[in-house]
């Protein structure tokens, strides 16, 4: 990539990100260029459609998710390592109004650029769920894709009580009630 295409790449992601922040994932694409100081065109040319954009955008950020799961990887608790790396999820996810809207349609398309961050968190969240199993606290049936599903799930409630502070916790709780080995 050229310098000043580099220069703009790296404009329109930072204010993306902002611009998903303060307004959600469906912010204005049109503003998010002008932002950066390009044309619509220069974002289209760099991102086709905005599930690219969001995807660019979020797979930049996994590096501290992936990093809090090998923290929580050998901790003492495996199932609260697991725990704790979902609400860190949920707490990333709920950062971006409507990304637990667009995790959860990706999953069916892999083709996607969200699809694409997907891969290591599940890989990484599979790595947690093992181990919760192997101690004996998680049934062993649980699978990692379902259980993403469902932090996206208390993702999106979330962010639609954002009244209700305790809703993550709860649903979590509840959650693995249910995911508990008998």
């Amino acid at each position: 990539m050229r310098a000043d295409a580099r220069r703009n790449y790296d404009r329109l992601l930072a204010e993306a990100r902002t611009a998903f922040t303060e307004h959600g994932t469906d912010a204005s694409l049109e503003d998010i260029a002008r932002r950066a100081g390009v044309g619509i065109g220069t974002l289209y040319r760099h991102f086709p459609n905005r599930t690219a954009l969001m995807g660019a955008v979020f797979y930049g950020e996994l590096d501290a998710l992936l990093a809090r799961s090998r923290e929580l990887a050998e901790a003492e608790q495996p199932c609260r390592a697991l725990v704790d790396w979902l609400r860190a999820i949920i707490d990333h996810a709920t950062t971006y109004r409507g990304l637990s809207r667009a995790f959860l349609c990706a999953a069916a398309e892999e083709c996607t650029e969200l699809a694409r961050c997907s891969e290591p968190m599940q890989e990484a969240g599979s790595r947690l769920l093992a181990r919760a199993q192997q101690a004996g606290s998680v049934r062993g049936e649980v699978d990692i894709a379902d259980l993403m599903q469902l932090t996206n799930a208390i993702a999106l409630a979330v962010e639609q009580s954002p009244d209700d502070p305790e809703l993550a916790d709860r649903l979590l709780t509840l959650t693995f009630h249910g995911l508990k080995a008998r």
